[in-house]
This record gives C-alpha cells, structure tokens and sequence, in this order.
C-alpha cells in the first residue's frame, strides 16, 4: 500500500530551499537558525502559512460556535494565539452585535462593550500547525512561499515566473479540495440539512 508522507516544517523549508537553488539542511531550530537565510525562510513559511488559513477555509473555520464555552468569568472572551477570526453567525441579519478585535478580546462595536451578553454564535476560523493542514494546502503554503523567496532572494525573472506558475496550479489544486469538501452549495443550505433537485425520472416513473 502506498504511504503518503505529508510535510514538515523541514521538508517544507528544503523544498522552498531548493526551489531557490540552495543546499538542504537538516534542521529548522536551534543553531539552524543562525543561518540568517535559514531563519528568513522558515519565518517566510509561518508567514504564509497564517496568510492562506487567514482566509477562512472549510477545514478551519468552525460555524456557530456557542460564546458559552468561551466566555471567563468577566463575560469577556479573550481571543486565543490560535484564533485568527471572530464573527457572528449569520451577521448579515443579526445586526444587534458587531464584534472586532480589541486589546485581545472580542469588543461588540454596537454596545460598546466587552460583555457579550447572553449566547451568542460565533463563526470562528483557527489557525492549524502546518503539519496539520491537508495535504493539497501544504503544497499550496511551499509553493507560495517560494514564489516570496525567489523574489526576495534570488535576481532571476524567469525562475520567479515558474514558481508563480507552479503556485497558480497549487491555488487550483486548493479550490477544487476546497469546494469537494466544503459541499458548499448557492442555495446556502446549513449543516444538518439537505436538498434534493428536481430529478425527471421520477416524473417519467409516473
């Protein structure tokens, strides 16, 4: 049976490495890190790897999250180094709160507080450990990230547009996951609920 080895952080450095035409290395902490091209592309990759999760994708971003489990004992809800939104569920209709991020808590802007008040659901998008991503994004944070370092490292046109064409197909690559797994649908349908189209042969059955 054939293994998928997915990416660590150092495989995923000596790949944008070696995209760049450098040497692998063999660690990515410690004295590594002394290298200062070494520590420019493994902060180059936490970088993009927070810049795509930011974007909020299905595996992670959890909807209408109850507050209850949230909220410390002052009614606040401090915002974790894990947490890269907030937002209330369905905003676009409930208009009694609006919450941004302030002094690292959720602060309603329609109240002027920092007390919720009572549950509220919350859409909450976490940033994953690169280890943890799917596969599919893993590929898709390597090759953006080595798109970055040839622009910033390297003085070579034709190699940057390669790598952006390689990233290009990554993006794709990431959609296509994103929209199987997602089951997103136009019609806006929730979890735990389901639709069914219009099919003709039950009509031709009758």
């Amino acid at each position: 049976m054939t293994q998928i080895a997915t990416d660590t952080e150092l495989s995923a450095v000596n790949s944008i490495l070696g995209s760049i035409g450098q040497s692998p290395v063999t660690a990515t902490t410690g004295t590594a890190l002394n290298n200062p091209e070494i520590s420019f592309i493994v902060n180059l990759l936490g970088e993009v790897n927070k810049d795509v999760q930011n974007e909020g994708w299905h595996f992670n971003t959890e909807y209408h999250e109850s507050s209850a489990t949230l909220v410390d004992s002052n009614g606040h809800i401090t915002i974790g180094n894990d947490i890269l939104r907030y937002d209330i569920s369905d905003g676009q209709s409930v208009r009694s709160k609006d919450v941004v991020r302030r002094n690292g808590k959720l602060y309603d802007l329609v109240n002027h507080t920092y007390v919720l008040g009572g549950e509220v659901s919350l859409d909450v998008t976490r940033l994953v450990q690169f280890v943890d991503l799917p596969p599919v994004f893993q590929r898709y944070v390597i090759s953006r990230a080595a798109s970055r370092a040839a622009v910033q490292l390297v003085s070579n046109a034709e190699l940057v547009k390669l790598l952006q064409t390689q990233e290009a197909y990554a993006r794709a690559s990431v959609m296509e996951y994103e929209t199987q797994q997602g089951d997103h649908s136009y019609m806006g349908w929730d979890h735990n609920s389901s639709y069914r189209s219009y099919q003709p042969y039950k009509a031709l059955r009758r």
